[in-house]
């Protein structure tokens, strides 16, 4: 099995649960050089949506993002997973976790159809330590 796990740092940004919105804030992150390795967008309620946005170069986000006015919650740390999308692979990460009594508060991940994955795994800062860890990070 190949996968490679590495510590990553995100920021939410919250925007109006308008058409549009995403788009506008994606466009002029391309704008101004900044890649993302994952972004997830979820509803705050009736307006407002919050999108969880994975810069590669974090510092980079930081600054870029001050001089837009453009208001962060973060850094916060979390792990990537990449690799060939086999069979049981999440289960078996899943269970080096929970052997290291790491709490996994959230997840998402998806297979690309072509044998790879991604997969980020959001832990609480007390467990953070202890689950790059039992991952061998």
């Amino acid at each position: 099995m190949a996968i490679k796990i590495r510590r990553v740092e995100y920021f939410y940004a919250t925007v109006k649960d308008e058409s549009g919105a995403a788009y506008e804030l994606l466009s002029q992150l391309e704008r101004l050089g900044i890649n993302l390795l994952a972004f997830t967008a979820i509803p705050m309620g009736p307006q407002r949506t919050q999108l969880a946005l994975f810069p590669e170069e974090p510092q980079h986000m930081e600054s870029e993002a001050k001089k837009m006015g453009l208001e962060l919650d973060g850094p916060h740390p979390a792990l990537l997973v990449q690799g060939d999308d086999e069979l049981g692979v999440l289960a078996r990460i899943h269970e080096n976790l929970s052997a290291a009594s790491v709490n996994v508060s959230a997840s998402s991940g998806v297979a690309d159809g072509l044998g790879r994955f991604g997969y980020v795994i959001y832990v609480g800062p007390e467990d953070y330590e202890r689950a790059a860890a039992a991952l061998e990070v």
